[in-house]
């Protein structure tokens, strides 16, 4: 089955992870919500009636909401959410005390408040960095203990501190282990921005090579050739052919300095085509041009990205779709738009599973279209299916 992957980096390895960790959590508190359901009973007798409904649906509610926004594209909720789960677990371990009507647990009995602090402790991670989490779940610790042993009318300092070194030592392990899984995303968005520049400085000294390259066989095949034949005086049609050809090559070359807008589309078509034979000269290259794109231009950045995104794709196919690959690239040209398809019969693969690790995709491709204002890329492809990639450019609306 033939697979279509809009190489778009799927977001920052940070983000996913903070996504999947929340959640785990949300997981947490659902499978820790039918065992402490029986501690949750026994107390209800000892508050309000308010309490208890209140506790919990603030607790559970909010981790519910929490893992809700884990599909909100803007991972800032996810954070939010956590911290206001976070945040009102301490709520309602404080507004025991308003709701406690003076009864006690038995000795041997839980308030089922000391059972859960990890939980938020964990939410406490995905909202904030570094120490925080950690002096989080040390005071919501010391709170939720203190209560407990009021409640069950325990002297304060019968076995607290040891009994808090416990709990917190055995969530402590699962707050710095999610503290240095967070940060590795982080660490891993770092690496992976490193690389792509790299990669993408390499394409671009790849890239002035083969303009330089371009250039000089421009200067040998036309210009010294022209100016020999000129010396021998050969001065027949055959040789001002050959200087006018000569002359336009060469005006093709000042993009740079050139003060138009942006190039016409048949410059922008010989733009691409020259691309795509500097990588196979047997490509087959096939435009289909609307009729009213005769007097449109195109950004010269955007067809210079193209172009690159271009030779990229075709460099991959030489390299890996085999050498009984056939190859062709077809140009659609209209008014503000650009779309490029280079497709091959070869050994094909599966996009799904390379994801971001292949730099030429990743980076000269679709990173690079990406980076163009209006650009776009896609890549389909299955093992023995060949592969097809997609490049497209549209001008913004103004």
């Amino acid at each position: 089955m033939i697979r279509r992957v809009r190489f778009d980096g799927g977001g920052p390895a940070a983000d996913r992870f903070l996504r999947v960790f929340v959640r785990f959590v949300v997981l947490g508190y659902l499978f820790y919500l039918l065992p402490v359901a029986v501690y949750i009973v026994d107390a209800a007798a000892l508050v309000a009636a308010w309490w208890t409904p209140l506790a919990v649906t603030a607790v559970v509610g909010s981790a519910l909401t929490m893992g809700a926004a884990t599909f909100h594209p803007d991972v800032r909720w996810t954070r939010r959410t956590a911290a206001v789960n976070a945040w009102l677990f301490v709520a309602v371990a404080v507004l025991w005390w308003p709701a406690w009507n003076g009864g006690h647990l038995a000795a041997e009995d839980y308030l089922w408040l000391t059972l859960v602090p990890g939980l938020p402790a964990l939410s406490a991670v995905a909202a904030w960095r570094t120490w925080r989490p950690f002096a989080y779940l040390a005071a919501v610790e010391v709170l939720v203990h203190t209560t407990d042993r009021v409640v069950r009318d325990l002297p304060v300092d019968h076995h607290l501190l040891p009994d808090i070194a416990f709990v917190a030592t055995y969530s402590v392990m699962f707050v710095g282990a999610a503290t240095v899984g967070l940060g590795a995303g982080r660490t891993l968005d770092a690496t992976i921005a490193t690389t792509h520049a790299m990669a993408s400085a390499a394409a671009a000294a790849e890239a002035k090579s083969a303009e330089r390259a371009r250039f000089a066989a421009l200067v040998h095949d036309r210009v010294m050739s022209t100016l020999l034949s000129a010396g021998r005086r050969e001065t027949d049609e055959r040789v001002v052919g050959q200087a006018r050809r000569a002359v336009a090559e060469l005006d093709d070359l000042r993009v740079g300095s050139d003060p138009e807008p942006g190039s016409g589309a048949d410059v922008a078509v010989a733009r691409l085509r020259s691309a795509a034979t500097e990588i196979d000269e047997n490509v087959r290259f096939v435009v289909h041009a609307s009729p009213d794109c005769s007097t449109a231009l195109y950004p010269r950045d955007a067809v210079a990205a193209v172009a690159a995104a271009l030779a990229e794709a075709l460099r991959n196919s030489v390299r890996h779709a085999g050498a009984a690959a056939v190859r062709s690239v077809t140009v659609d040209v209209a008014p503000g738009a650009l779309t490029v398809t280079v497709a091959d019969d070869g050994v094909g693969f599966d996009p799904a599973r390379i994801g971001g690790r292949r730099l030429g995709i990743a980076v000269s491709i679709g990173a690079r279209m990406r980076a163009l204002d209006g650009g776009d890329a896609t890549v389909e492809s299955a093992p023995r299916e060949g592969t097809i990639v997609t490049l497209t450019w549209r001008e913004p609306p103004r």
